[in-house]
């Protein structure tokens, strides 16, 4: 009886090498020693201040500090931390930020997702109005006495208040939100959710990229603010920790006859600019990389337009 024998054939099991054409082999070259460049002359600004925060007053007048720090030292790090409120500014800072970024997302999620939907007909209204707010505004003065009669100078909300909406966020939010699923919703809805009930619970949970965006720019937006500060916040118990360092490198700056100034307070003088931009990056730095995958992810897909 005869057999059939079956056969492979020769490549079958074996992995397929896709040869490289040389033409990519140097766009592969090119495009890594373009993206170290990149990489360099962005980190070197930051290494920088990182060292001449770190180095002595001496070394930086002699232009001797690059990205190591010479003559190392915590002289300054120690003036500032030890300056007396400094622990008040850093826990009002903290309770801002955690305030403001939850009201802003809220507040945000809540008016983009209604404009992501097309059926509704006063979309064609609110959108261009909420952009024509991109452009202009009512200026400083105006907005001075808003806050002022809203009662609310003085206090946690008079910093919060003005930045809670940024208009671009809400674009990228209905973008992403226009791209959920209708039948998903409509699901929720046939389950019995109301429309709250299908927002928080099917839309927001499938919209993580986005929020995550969202949160670490109104995060690093109220973190670094200070000018809010300098128009609302009269009593210093209120202060922000980057309105109270602004006051310190304004003092620095402005220091007295410098015959009586002290080697230490001259140190001070010379790099505390560079510790102060170092405390208030530090925080957003060692956050960043926990969403930075949702980040990326979210500036992608919401910054789609159909």
């Amino acid at each position: 009886m005869a057999q059939t024998v079956q056969t492979k054939p020769a490549h079958l099991g074996k992995p397929m090498h896709v040869r490289e054409s040389t033409g990519y082999r140097i766009f592969t070259v090119f495009n890594t020693i373009l993206m170290i460049i990149i990489c360099a002359v962005t980190l070197y600004p930051f290494l920088y201040l990182v060292a001449q925060s770190f180095s002595s007053e001496q070394a930086i007048i002699q232009g001797k500090v690059s990205i190591i720090p010479v003559e190392f030292n915590i002289t300054t790090y120690q003036s500032v931390l030890a300056k007396g409120d400094f622990q008040r500014y850093y826990l009002n800072t903290i309770i801002y930020t955690i305030i403001g970024t939850v009201l802003s997302l809220f507040t945000t999620a809540l008016l983009a997702y209604p404009l992501s939907k097309k059926h509704l007909r006063l979309n064609k209204f609110f959108t261009p109005f909420i952009i024509f707010t991109m452009y202009f505004g009512g200026g400083l003065i105006p907005n001075y006495m808003l806050m002022v009669n809203l009662g609310v100078k003085n206090t946690a909300m008079g910093f919060i208040l003005p930045g809670m909406i940024g208009t671009y966020y809400v674009l990228l939010m209905k973008s992403f939100f226009a791209g959920v699923s209708p039948e998903l919703e409509e699901a929720g809805e046939l389950d019995g959710l109301s429309k709250f009930g299908v927002f928080f619970r099917i839309v927001l949970p499938l919209s993580m990229p986005i929020v995550a965006t969202m949160l670490l720019f109104y995060a690093s937006g109220y973190w670094n603010n200070w000018f809010n500060a300098y128009l609302y916040l009269d009593d210093k118990e209120n202060w922000p920790i980057a309105y109270y360092l602004k006051t310190i490198i304004s003092g620095a700056s402005t220091s007295a006859d410098p015959g009586e100034v002290s080697a230490e307070s001259m140190q001070v003088a010379a790099n505390i600019k560079s510790c102060s931009m170092v405390l208030m990056s530090l925080p957003i730095i060692c956050v960043y990389p926990f969403i930075q995958k949702y980040y990326v992810q979210g500036m992608m897909l919401g910054g789609v337009k159909e």
